[in-house]
């Protein structure tokens, strides 16, 4: 989700998405080149190209045909479209209100201080709202938070738990460099994330002020790690001998909300905090795992002042990041949990669904060039009754990696110690071992290297799954494949996958290219969309979804900007049914440079939550791109929460 991380305090501009670290040796489904670019899509009348970029480079592809559809005479979005565009502000289509509810610096804990961008510390940051939101998960709030029945709460009343993804000291601070404890100190308090007590009142939402559930979790508050890796060997540090505590977790992506009512939170980028002054991993007892997980990034300095960012004075540390994290939101003094049987990767989310057979499925994309979509299914079975019996049920159960077959079916490879590649020949002693090293059992295993998978949602009403593939710069011709079917991919796909019998625990499914993404008239680019879209529905480079209680599929984007698309990134409708299917249609964009996260609605459909990421990105702190929400002199931009409602209420595109 985040893309570039600054690094003028070191002189250069790292991109921890953009390692591609998988091995280029590992198979892309027999080296089969793009047989089925979504057969049936193209029969229903998309947007397409005929032939994809293995015969050739983009720029070689054919001219775009129109094909004739039967027009869409009852969408299931029904709202006047946005303008795509790119200003300082942001802009929500008509008829709707976008408020902000929370910016970065505003108060959670009550006895926290006013912002005061010139006098910034990391005492008042842990205490206020941190930088770069990013997940949301809305939670209603019961009179009873054990009530059986919580879930069915208010729709005007609830929990919103939110991820701080990562800070940019440049834009927050105004005076960055050089590198100082202090700032340090205050980049670590602005990691983590924050629970809000949210309460609707006259048709606009507020956040509570002294909310016994207020909290703030930041780079420093102490995790316990349970699990199969809980005590493994390459956990144990000089500060916790038994490799079951840590303290913090970093560059917390999106997530997802469990049946019981727990927030799960996600590490990505972890690498990037971990460095390594002599430049050189050789001979450092990690290092063909490292060397996968792209660490060490260097792209904070941290270890200026912590040895535990330093991997050759604490050569385990980063083995203890890359994990989903479970925190009870209802309990501010609760321990989070880093649930190890999740796997360790660059974690984008942990949206899931409860199996109809009663246990829980995580679904989760690893966001990197040529990494791997995965789900956990747990041993267990959810308890409806007795919230407090699903406390341990994400530490017993099956974690799988994804391969798609060119004739449209699909495989999921258990990550299971013991079984096939994943033994003490290839360095594995334990189930432990194989979680840790998550990426290079998934390598061993064949699966099928994607295009930067980010979120992965499964809809209750369809039962299908949707994963966003951000894009691939780096896929050449020669390693195109039926499911990733364009070289040097700069806009994305989106790819629906159906489990077979309608059984999310099944270890077969079937699979299709719901849309190829960028503008469709531009015949370098080959995308595909219902001809029903307008010249402002197209977007590129997907990242979030969202699948609203009617089953209806929400698409955020990351990476638009005025050079690439012309557009800002933002929130577009996205059909999935009939004949419309394919056509997108623009709803909201965030203002320049920014990033959009989220979304989240709640279940009456009346509200809707986003996150506006990284505002005036690629600016400085004294002269930013955008002043955005306050436009005050002197005051930076700041990400926030933003709150959609309509206009005289109601349902949202109803």
């Amino acid at each position: 989700m985040k893309h570039d991380v600054h690094g003028s305090r070191l002189g250069e501009v790292v991109d921890p998405e953009d390692i591609g670290t998988s091995p280029g040796d590992n198979p892309t489904m027999g080296d089969v080149i793009a047989e089925r670019l979504s057969r049936r899509d193209l029969a229903k009348g998309l947007l397409a190209v005929s032939a994809i970029a293995a015969a050739g480079p983009a720029a070689a592809l054919p001219a775009v045909q129109r094909t004739p559809y039967r027009p869409n005479t009852t969408p299931h979005f029904r709202f006047t479209e946005l303008a795509a565009g790119h200003d300082e502000d942001d802009h929500v289509a008509e008829g709707y209100d976008a408020d902000i509810l929370i910016r970065w610096g505003d108060k959670v804990l009550s006895d926290a201080p006013a912002f005061d961008p010139q006098n910034q510390s990391a005492a008042a940051q842990a205490k206020q709202f941190g930088y770069n939101n990013d997940f949301l998960g809305y939670i209603p709030l019961a009179r009873d938070p054990h009530d059986p029945d919580w879930c069915n709460g208010l729709s005007e009343h609830g929990l919103l738990v939110v991820n701080h993804e990562y800070t940019d000291a440049d834009l927050m601070l105004p005076v960055a460099s050089p590198v100082t404890q202090a700032v340090v100190d205050i980049e670590m308090a602005a990691h983590g994330g924050s629970v809000l007590e949210v309460k609707k009142h006259s048709g606009k939402w507020h956040v509570v002020h002294g909310s016994p559930y207020a909290r703030r979790i930041t780079a420093t508050t102490e995790m316990a790690i349970s699990g199969p890796a809980a005590g493994n060997a390459k956990l144990k540090t000089s500060a916790d001998p038994t490799g079951r505590k840590v303290y913090g977790m970093l560059n917390n992506c999106a997530g997802g909300v469990t049946p019981w009512g727990t927030w799960l939170t996600c590490e990505e980028n972890f690498n990037g905090y971990f460095s390594d002054p002599s430049a050189s991993l050789t001979g450092h007892p990690n290092e063909a795992s490292f060397r996968r997980y792209g660490i060490p990034g260097n792209s904070f300095r941290w270890d200026t002042f912590y040895d535990r960012f330093d991997i050759k004075k604490e050569p385990n540390e980063a083995n203890r990041f890359g994990w989903v994290i479970e925190i009870d939101p209802f309990d501010p003094t609760s321990t989070p949990i880093k649930r190890t049987a999740l796997g360790r990767f660059k974690h984008e989310g942990a949206e899931n669904i409860v199996n109809r057979d009663g246990r829980l499925v995580v679904y989760m994309g690893d966001d990197e060039r040529f990494d791997y979509v995965y789900k956990f299914v747990t041993e267990g079975k959810v308890d409806r009754t007795h919230r407090a019996r699903n406390r341990d049920l994400l530490d017993k159960g099956i974690l799988y990696v994804a391969r798609f077959g060119a004739d449209g079916t699909g495989t999921w490879l258990p990550l299971v110690y013991g079984q096939g590649p994943l033994n003490a020949a290839n360095g594995f002693a334990s189930q432990g071992d194989v979680l840790i090293e998550t990426r290079r059992a998934a390598d061993l295993l064949g699966a099928t290297r994607m295009d930067r998978p980010e979120d992965v949602e499964a809809s209750k009403i369809s039962g299908k799954i949707y994963v966003a593939l951000t894009n691939n710069s780096r896929r050449t011709a020669a390693q195109v494949d039926a499911a990733n079917p364009r070289a040097s991919n700069l806009f994305g796909h989106i790819i629906e996958i159906t489990p077979d019998y309608r059984d999310h625990a099944a270890t077969t499914f079937t699979w299709e290219i719901l849309v190829t993404c960028g503008n469709p008239l531009d015949p370098a680019v080959g995308a595909s969309f219902n001809p029903a879209t307008t010249e402002n529905g197209w977007f590129g480079m997907p990242d979030n979804v969202a699948v609203d209680s009617h089953g209806r599929l929400w698409v955020a984007t990351d990476g638009q900007n005025a050079d690439s698309t012309g557009r800002a990134d933002g929130l577009w409708a996205l059909e999935t049914k009939g004949p419309a299917r394919g056509t997108a249609k623009h709803f909201y964009h965030v203002p320049t440079d920014a990033e959009m996260c989220g979304p989240r609605f709640t279940p009456d459909l009346e509200t809707l939550f986003l996150a506006v990421q990284h505002p005036g990105e690629d600016s400085s702190f004294d002269d930013p791109s955008t002043r955005w929400p306050d436009f005050q002199d002197g005051v930076p931009p700041r990400p926030s929460v933003v709150v959609i409602t309509k206009k005289g209420g109601g349902k949202i595109a109803f």
